[in-house]
Order: C-alpha cells, then structure tokens, then sequence
C-alpha cells in the first residue's frame, strides 16, 4: 500500500517554454525550491521574477521594458543586462545568449535589488520594417535606452492648450479671485489679498475648477515624466489600466489627484478632532488650497520643457522635474506650518505633533512615490 501512495504522488510538469514574454511570470518558492506561478491576488510582491522562453541564437527575440537604475536580467543563472539609468530599453534576448548556446528553453530572471520590477511595461517588440528593399535596419549588439516618455505628444500638448484656455478664461472672467491667489509677492508676506483669501469660502467655483487644473497639470507629469508610478501594487490592483492608454491614465490620474486633495478636508477634520485644534482645521485647509493652486502654475512649464527637450535632454528633464514637485510638495508644507504658527505658536509639542500628523508624514510618503522613485 505505501509504494502504491508513492507512486500516485503528483509531481507537476516544468511550464513549456514560450517564443515570446507573457505576463505569466514565475517566482521562486523557498519552502519547496522551486519555481511556482506568480499570482498578484496571491504571493507578495518580490525582487526576482522568471520565465521559461525558447530562443534561437539565429531568431530575434525582441523585448521592451521600463527599469529603475540597477534593474538587471538573467539568462540560465548568468547576468546579459544592467541598467544604468531610469529608461525604456529594447533588447534582443537572442543576441545575449553566450557563445555556443543551443536553441531550447531558457530561464529569464528579472532582478530589482531595492523594488519590485515593473512587470506590465515587459513586452514584445515588434522588429523595425525594413528602410528599402534587400535592406533592414539592424539592432545594435548593446541595448540602447530610449527617452523616458510615450508616443503621445500630440495627447500631451492638446491638454497643454485646454489647461492655457481654461487660465486665461478664468483670469479674464474672476479677476479678482484669480488675483488673490495667483500674486507673487503676497506668497510669503502678509498682504491684504493673501488675508482676505484665508476668510473667504474656500470651495467655490472658481477654486474647484483650479483644483481641477491643478490635478491635470500633476496628471500630465506623472504619465509624462514619472512612469513608473504606475508600478505602485495597490495603485495597480485598483486601477489597471494599459500604459498605451493615455488619454486614460491622464484622465485616471486627475481624478486621483483632484480626490486627494478635495478629501485632505475630511482627514484634517478627523485629525482636528482627535488632537482637539478643530479650531484650526479651516485655516489650515484654505492656505493648503492656496499654495497648492499657486505653486500648480510651474507644472505646465515643466510640461513644455519635457516636450521640447525630452529627447535630446532626458535626465535633466526628469531632474527638473523631481525639483518642481519638491518644492511645489516641500514648499506646501513649509507655507502652511509659518499660517499656522501665525494663528497659534507649534512650539507647542500637541499642535507639532498635529502638524507632523497631517502635512510631514504625507509629504514623506509623496516624495518617495513621486520623487525617489527614480
């Protein structure tokens, strides 16, 4: 009886090797020392991911992928590729076969040592069309990384023109509401207009339809610059939507942004009542609205440089880039503790725990998905 349990025991077959990536991937199971299916719903997220592949030295098998610096692939347990800077590399895993491989399954190994690989930006890559008869374009031996950014600039400057259209009309139609919050030298001092903002009601039409701006203006540079916050796991489970989608993404991305922001009333009403400075709540929430609004007018600019030097200049763009949503977060912060300490002094340690509680801790977590994620 026990050699005919043994013999029935179920031993699963090694997974067939495919042409061509899949979004199948493989993890490694410690327990058991073996490659098992990875499930988002199911495992944790890891550092190493695997597929088997069939690849012929003599057939291209072009892939696509968006990395971190320090992203690194493997092929039978040997590293082929590392990546030097944040970009979109193509490769052909074939031409990285060592000397002497055979045609046959391999194991690709996709290693991030400090995250989890953006998976959903592993692709096949469709071979260039030949540029005249009898000729093809041939890919360079070493991978070539590709301007950070999408094929839609067309996308990008058609919001670009709405968002201008929509400043000058509401400049044109509230003058003096637009005048209260969008003047330079009231933004540090203590000017009448800067006074009479923090007394007026703070969700009218005029600022909703700000904040609607504002949020598209952050949407378009974070599908435009900062891709890879698309490989957040619970922005991703939530809403999965296709990188190529970009209408979409900029569309999602406003909504998320403009629902931050419009719900940090509800948290700040919460963490009032828990810390009992209720009284403060108000105040608070308006310079937050007012900084925000106001810093929000450097995003489009930000927007214009990645259009005209993305390409030539992709670093610096993404430097700049890091540096606007710094200040414009940091800044934020800073603004609304000095309205703060003006109405009640946070040398306090209650009220500076308030304030820790409901700017600094938030401005932390911003900075590492937004600005350290690179």
């Amino acid at each position: 009886m026990p050699l005919l349990l043994q013999a029935a025991e179920y031993r699963p077959l090694p997974p067939a090797p495919r042409a061509g990536l899949t979004q199948d991937w493989l993890i490694h199971d410690e327990d058991r020392n073996r490659l098992v299916l990875y499930l988002s719903d199911y495992h944790p997220p890891a550092h190493a991911y695997y597929q088997w592949l069939s690849i012929r030295p003599a057939k291209p098998l072009l892939i696509r992928f968006t990395a971190r610096e320090k992203l690194s692939l493997f092929i039978d347990n040997r590293l082929v590729f590392t990546a030097r800077t944040p970009a979109t590399y193509t490769l052909d895993l074939a031409r990285l076969l060592p000397p002497g491989s055979v045609a046959g399954p391999h194991l690709l190994c996709v290693w991030e040592p400090d995250a989890s690989p953006n998976l959903a930006s592993f692709v096949n890559a469709v071979p260039a069309e030949p540029t005249q008869a009898g000729k093809s374009s041939a890919l360079p031996l070493d991978a070539q990384p590709r301007p950070r950014g999408h094929q839609g600039q067309n996308v990008f400057v058609g919001f670009l023109l709405l968002i201008g259209l929509c400043y000058g009309g509401l400049r044109a139609t509230y003058q003096p509401g637009f005048t209260r919050i969008y003047q330079l030298e009231g933004l540090w001092g203590k000017g009448s207009a800067e006074q009479d903002f923090l007394i007026k009601p703070t969700l009218t039409w005029l600022n909703l339809v700000l904040v609607l701006l504002f949020a598209l203006s952050f949407a378009l540079l974070l599908v435009a610059i900062h891709t890879n916050i698309q490989s957040i796991v619970i922005l991703r489970r939530l809403f999965d939507v296709a990188e190529s989608a970009i209408v979409v993404r900029v569309l999602l991305y406003t909504a998320l942004v403009a629902g931050f922001v419009l719900g940090k009333y509800l948290f700040l009403e919460l963490m009032g009542y828990i810390f009992d400075v209720t009284d403060l709540v108000t105040i608070q929430y308006r310079e937050f609205i007012r900084t925000i609004l106001f810093m929000g007018l450097f995003l489009p600019a930000v927007m214009l440089l990645y259009l005209g030097l993305n390409q030539r200049l992709p670093e610096t763009v993404l430097w700049v880039s890091n540096g606007v949503v710094s200040l414009l977060l940091i800044g934020t912060v800073l603004r609304v503790g000095r309205t703060l300490h003006h109405k009640t002094s946070l040398l306090n340690l209650h009220l500076f725990s308030y304030l820790c509680a409901t700017e600094v801790i938030p401005l932390i977590v911003l900075l590492k998905l937004i600005v350290f994620t690179y």
